[in-house]
């Protein structure tokens, strides 16, 4: 659903009420008159939804996340905040970049539009941007023939798609200014070589083995991996980002509704509701 034409079709439908009503209805109404039913909700709706359509488009957008892909950084049911400013001012609907304020930088974790379909959101880390030659060798990340450090955090548990139990393999990993944690699950290989798609754009930038990757971001492009890796449908299998499908940086964690009732359970402060996204 695109939920932004949705809120400027609505926005140009109330305002051209509310200005038809002013310009040529309300000249033949007295003063003492009841508005027409469609022109009251038009007049009564249209500040609240030009307001709401501002802030969406051009300050920061509110998503749910709906996949454990981004573990343990990003849960199943985190209300999330995404600055839509921070990669340049776009058109609304037409997702064009007017005016360019800044590019993604390696560590950040970026909502976009998902390049085959463009219709879904998705949302990963960049650990890519134009020119670098990205390596996944063994479950260890090289960028630019420089191993990306990381420390040893001990475990994570969760439970999966089926309902089965997992036990990953968690460290802190440092990609730029971000300092995060990356798990991966001993018996997965670092990429299901099988499951790659053979023809998105740039395939030739890659190579794959049964030990891992190696991928040089075109211009324009960036590449993307979750923090699950084991877990997590990304750019190793579907390829890079082009620019014009960032929707924006994923900060701020606002919600989320387990931490909330924990909180009430446990009368301790929240753990996820107010902090920032690594």
């Amino acid at each position: 659903m695109n939920f932004a034409l949705i809120l400027f079709v609505a926005l140009v439908v109330t305002g051209a009420i509310w200005l038809f009503d002013h310009l040529f209805l309300a000249k033949g109404r007295g003063a003492e008159a009841k508005l027409p039913v469609l022109v009251d909700y038009s007049k009564s709706f249209f500040p609240v939804i030009l307001i709401v359509f501002l802030l969406r488009s051009f300050l920061v957008e509110p998503f749910k996340i709906p996949s454990g892909s981004m573990l343990p950084t990003l849960l199943i049911g985190d209300f999330i905040l995404v600055n839509k400013y921070e990669y340049g001012i776009r058109l609304p609907v037409i997702n064009k970049k007017v005016i360019a304020l800044g590019d993604p930088q390696r560590g950040d974790v970026m909502v976009f539009r998902f390049p085959s379909d463009p219709s879904l959101d998705y949302i990963k880390r960049v650990v890519g941007v134009p020119g670098d030659v990205v390596e996944y060798v063994d479950k260890r990340l090289v960028i630019n023939g420089q191993p990306v450090s990381y420390v040893a955090d001990g475990k994570y548990e969760y439970t999966g798609q089926g309902l089965n139990f997992i036990r990953a393999d968690t460290w802190r990993e440092k990609l730029g200014n971000h300092e995060h944690v990356a798990m991966v699950q001993a018996d997965m290989p670092p990429v299901i070589v099988h499951q790659v798609e053979g023809n998105f754009p740039h395939r030739d930038n890659c190579q794959y083995n049964d030990s891992g990757f190696r991928c040089t971001v075109p211009e324009g492009h960036y590449f993307m991996l979750g923090d699950n890796r084991d877990a997590s449908n990304d750019s190793r299998y579907w390829g890079f980002v082009p620019d014009e499908n960032i929707v924006g940086r994923a900060f701020f964690i606002w919600w989320n509704f387990d931490d909330f009732l924990n909180m009430l359970k446990s009368f301790t402060p929240p753990t996820r509701i107010g902090s920032s996204i690594p």
